[in-house]
Formats: C-alpha cells, structure tokens, sequence
C-alpha cells in the first residue's frame, strides 16, 4: 500500500528523506505535447528554497531541478515524469543528540511507535524538505494550467504570524514579493521582522501563521458530488503540508457565527454573465466551483525544533529535556506560501483533467 501518492488522473508520488542523496517525485497523467523545461520549473522551486533571508533555515540548498524522463525535445511524453532534486548541505551530527529522545510536538513519537524505526537526521520523511518535491510536481501541472485554463492565476500569502494579523484595509498585492513574509501589508511585514529577531534571538523559540491561497478565474464546474468535491480534495492537500494543523475555505470556521441571510452569496445575471454579490464560499458550492475565487487557508503550528528545553523521554523510556540544535525556521509558515500555492496548482489540474475527462467541458445553460 503506498501512502507517499497524491491525486485521480494527475497524480504525483514523492520520495526521498531530508538528509539522504537526494529527494523526488515521479508525475503520472501529464497529457502529452505540453513544453516542460527544467528552467520553467526552477522559478517555483527557487521561491521556497530555504537559506534566502535570516528569517528562515540557513540551510543552503540550491534545490536544482533534473528532469529524468517523461520530457523529449522540451515536451512532455504522456509518460511518466521523473524529477530529482539533491540534497548538497545535510549537517546530520547537528541531530546526534536526539537520535534516542523525541522532540516534543514532533513526528519523531510517532514515527517510531508506528515503524519502530525512524531517521532522526533532520526528521527524514517528516521534515519540510519533502516539500521540495511538490513543488516540483507543481510546476508540471502549471503546465497543465497553462495549456487548459491558462487565466487561472494563483496566489499565496501570509495573512498571520501568531497573535500578529495584517490590516486587510492595507493589502497590495504588489507588495507580497517584496518582504521576507510574502505579507500584502507592508506595516506588518515590518513589524513581524522584528518580531520574528527577538523570538529567535533572544527568546529561542518559534512561532505558527497563517496562510491564504486564491486562485483566481477557476472555470466553473470543476469538482464532483459528495467523495469527489474540490474542496475536500483541497482541504486534504492543504492538511497534507507538513506542520498544517487546521484548513478553511471561504469563511471558513467563522461561517459558525453567521446566520444564513448572512451567509448566501446572492446570485446575478448581468449582461449575459453569471455574478455573486458576495463570496462567502470561497469559490466552490456543493463541491463543485462556481467561477469565482476560491480562496483557501490553511494554520501551520509553531516549528517544533527549538532552543528552548522541553521535557520528554528517550526511547527507553528515561526522561530527557531536549534542545534542537541545527539550522531550523523559526517560522515555518514563510516557507509554506509557495508550497500552498504549489497544492493548489496540483489539485486544480487534476481535476480539470478528470472533468475534461468525465464531461468533456460540457456546461449547463443560464438564460
């Protein structure tokens, strides 16, 4: 039974551990003659590379993408796509220490009371650095995007960092790639580097965000009745980022609160065209999108690997305090905007191929 695979007709299967060679990912269902290089690919992956600011891992990976098959002549073959991305600055020793203990709030429990073994380097299968490999397999399914629904445009940002929120009355869209944070505010990306030095300077501790996706001009349609909706395929992506520990759509938990007057988006016919006077579901009714933004978010908890000692025992059983030593984020979440953005891509081509596939782009008439 393999469990490290993701996806209906566009499916993708990682492989590879934080400290080992190498990490990858093999991409089946890619249709055939769409143009796929390695330097269409390499902008994503560079986008999420640890070590480009202080605010994340100083971990130096160049994360160069290889392409190994599937691709012939700067197109793809219909085959399966296999890409490799090298490991170049693994500093196990820095886990010597914990090769016996559990980190609290880690996986390192409960991957060995599953397996009874686990790779303590870095947190082998567990750690972000998987991550790198989904966003590989995310650039193959822009390519998807590109070729089928080539408006769709996606975007990822941080809209939290622990108790600290943007301002939404403050949100430019230009100034996302601007600041270390990937935050549309620029008085909170100032003020969350701040933040962020003295929690990893002075108070040797980390910090969880929150994270929000919009992908925007999703045709209508995509999606399917009760086990194939959007988004719970979305939600099951988002949940499946390493440290995510809560997933919302639209509203999202606050729809609790509202009543439903409050709560239905009220449908328009203008001019020919199908409007909302709000966006209360975050793009998708019954599972299926309606033509507006989806609009995803998702909580990562605080990175687990700290300075600060916490209690916890060793494998047999003795007590232990534990302090991580080793390059870690202090706040995961940064590092998590283009993986989000990575998900969303994958889960959108898969399922503008199964509907391609199930009803041919046929679409019900309104007027």
């Amino acid at each position: 039974m393999s469990l490290n695979s993701f996806g209906h007709l566009f499916r993708f299967t990682t492989w590879g551990e934080s400290h080992g060679p190498a990490l990858g990912v093999v991409v089946d269902g890619c249709p055939p003659g769409l143009p796929l290089t390695e330097a269409l690919i390499q902008p994503w992956l560079d986008k999420r590379r640890p070590g480009q600011n202080r605010n994340t891992t100083q971990r130096q990976e160049p994360d160069a993408v290889r392409i190994l098959s599937g691709v012939f002549e700067g197109v793809t073959t219909g085959t399966a796509i296999s890409l490799l991305i090298e490991n170049t600055d693994q500093r196990s020793k820095d886990y010597g220490d914990i090769a016996q203990a559990f980190r609290p709030g880690h996986a390192d429990l409960t991957y060995h009371l599953k397996y009874g073994v686990r790779d303590h380097r870095g947190g082998g299968r567990s750690s972000a650095r998987e991550t790198a490999a989904r966003v590989a397999a995310a650039g193959v399914a822009r390519a998807v995007l590109d070729a089928l629904a080539p408006q769709v445009r996606i975007t990822g940002y941080m809209v939290q960092m622990g108790e600290k929120r943007i301002d939404r009355a403050r949100f430019d869209r230009e100034e996302i790639g601007r600041n270390d944070f990937w935050c549309p505010d620029p008085v909170a990306a100032a003020e969350w580097a701040d933040y962020l030095d003295w929690l990893r300077k002075d108070d040797h501790n980390s910090v969880g965000a929150m994270i929000e996706v919009v992908a925007e001009s999703v045709p209508p349609g995509l999606g399917a009745p009760v086990y194939g909706k959007l988004d719970s395929d979305l939600a099951s992506a988002m949940m499946s980022i390493n440290a995510v520990k809560g997933v919302e759509i639209g509203e999202g938990m606050a729809a609790a609160a509202l009543t439903g007057r409050d709560n239905a988006d009220e449908i328009f016919l203008e001019d020919g065209s199908l409007r909302f006077g709000s966006n209360k579901a975050g793009g998708i009714l019954g599972g299926i999108s309606t033509g507006q933004a989806i609009t995803v978010r998702f909580a990562v908890k605080p990175t687990s690997s700290i300075l600060s000692p916490r209690r916890s025992i060793r494998t047999d059983g003795t007590a232990v305090e534990v302090v991580t030593k080793g390059r870690h984020d202090p706040c995961v979440g940064i590092r998590a905007v283009p993986v989000g953005e990575a998900m969303m891509a994958l889960v959108l081509a898969d399922h503008l191929l199964l509907d391609r596939a199930q009803t041919g782009g046929v679409r019900g008439r309104i007027g």
